[in-house]
């Protein structure tokens, strides 16, 4: 693990095993960091930020050192790339041109280092003007999907603003974190500014959560861990930002491009293995191209080609666990005890490797656990609607409020359902784009706070406000 600049093992010599979900096979070893290891690290965050400067570093040395990071990350994108697939097992046609958002995603927030500032105001007798400053420690923890991309949209920015940051990537995907932490070494930062232990949820996440030295805590994962670590949070007042679950809807109304809609379906819940927290699981189609729309999912859903993710021609890898295989099995279980129709999958690929087979059910009914819980995994439930004020109610009755998806020919309707649905985002004619420039996050229990655009700055730092009395002596 990397604390204080140094690489270094687990103080009591534990070790987590890591599992190629390709192959099945053990490949590799890390440390299981415990509380004393967190502690270490959160020591050398907290020195580095109150004693030795990085606060006060200046904006554009701070720029330098992002840049050159992200130049690393460019000229080392293969590497990464190779990295996190041995880890979950996501398609090389996916994760490549991640690795070169994760640069660039490092190019921007080194401009915006340079740019941020606060604002002054006019006061009769005072000169009055905010300032922005780093909030502190930063415990920053990532989940095992898109392990680096979802790094970079925090570790980014709380180092443009001037934070110190403790790193806990998933236990499923954490070399490719310790491969990172090598070039944030090799870039030159200075010795405590960033730490990675590694380690489970617990003991690792939760002494790290709930350390005293953390000033806030930056989550990504699902719903339920999110609400923890607002709970260990609450205890202190310590701030937090948190990109949680979903269960999205991707509407197609009747008067959209259907072949193009259901392309738009298949990437929003098929890629990524269904491994993502936009996934478009709730497909709501309008009664009248119903059948239309499930007879071409489900032709295009069975012509998916499974294989090895290294494969370019590969379009569906395996999902990035045993434990994850496990509960998309579970809730093939569910969905068939429901009585749900089952139009294709619902079963475990007959191959080495985590596969399971893309998933449709059909006329599922927006009350089922199929349709309301987050299954993170190639599993679509159809639900019919009649109508735009229908279409609304169903796609806006969930707990969840991350993404959502509309598929219509008229620009009217377009902008009315956009208006109305609630979501962090909405695409429409598309699905899944992201981008650096543009914020991210959810409604409700899909998070708190931003992540992305010139929002995720203000996410770690703190507004101070100045008076200065003006008037004549």
């Amino acid at each position: 693990m990397l604390i204080d600049g140094e690489w270094v093992r687990a103080s009591a010599g534990g070790e987590l095993r890591c599992v190629d979900p390709y192959t099945e096979e053990s490949w590799g070893r890390v440390p299981q960091a415990d509380a004393a290891d967190v502690d270490r690290a959160v020591t050398a965050a907290r020195r580095a930020f109150d004693r030795d400067g990085w606060p006060q570093t200046p904006p554009a040395r701070r720029a330098a050192l992002l840049r050159r990071l992200a130049q690393l990350i460019e000229s080392n994108a293969d590497a990464l790339t190779y990295q996190q697939i041995r880890e979950n097992g996501k398609l090389v046609s996916e994760m490549r041109p991640g690795a070169d958002l994760i640069a660039r995603s490092g190019h921007y927030f080194a401009g915006l280092a340079e740019a941020a500032g606060g604002r002054s105001m006019g006061t009769p007798g005072f000169t009055t003007y905010t300032v922005r400053e780093p909030i502190g420690v930063i415990a920053a923890v990532t989940p095992w999907n898109s392990p680096l991309l979802l790094l970079g949209w925090k570790l980014f920015p709380a180092l443009a603003a001037g934070n110190t940051v403790v790193v806990k990537p998933s236990e499923v995907t954490p070399t490719s974190t310790l491969r990172l932490a090598e070039l944030v070494v090799e870039a030159g930062f200075p010795r405590g500014v960033v730490n990675v232990v590694t380690g489970c949820g617990h003991p690792t996440g939760a002494a790290l959560a709930n350390h005293p030295g953390v000033d806030k805590i930056a989550f990504t994962g699902s719903t339920a861990a999110g609400k923890a670590m607002a709970r260990a949070a609450a205890e202190r007042c310590a701030r937090v930002s948190l990109e949680l679950g979903g269960k999205s809807p991707n509407i197609v109304f009747a008067d959209a491009n259907v072949s193009a809609a259901v392309n738009g379906v298949i990437a929003g819940i098929f890629a990524a293995t269904g491994q993502t927290c936009v996934a478009g699981s709730r497909v709501l189609v309008e009664r009248r191209i119903y059948g239309e729309v499930a007879d071409l999912l489900v032709e295009r859903a069975r012509e998916l080609r499974p294989g090895d993710p290294l494969d370019h021609a590969t379009q569906l890898g395996p999902v990035a666990s045993r434990a994850q295989l496990e509960k998309i099995l579970s809730y093939f279980a569910i969905a068939k005890e429901e009585g749900l129709e089952r139009l294709t999958g619902g079963r475990r690929l007959e191959r080495r490797g985590f596969f399971v087979e893309p998933t449709v059910y059909g006329s599922v009914s927006n009350s089922c656990r199929v349709a309301r819980e987050e299954i993170f995994g190639p599993v679509a439930c159809l639900i019919p609607f009649e109508g735009e004020d229908e279409a609304v109610a169903i796609a806006n009755d969930t707990p969840f409020g991350l993404a959502a998806g509309v598929w219509t020919e008229s620009l009217r309707r377009a902008h009315r359902i956009v208006s109305r649905l609630r979501a962090g985002t909405v695409w429409v004619n598309n699905y899944r784009q992201m981008t650096y420039g543009v914020p991210f996050g959810g409604f409700r229990q899909s998070g708190i706070g931003r992540e992305l655009g010139p929002q995720a700055l203000d996410e770690f730092t703190e507004v101070k406000s100045v008076w200065i009395d003006a008037s004549a002596p």
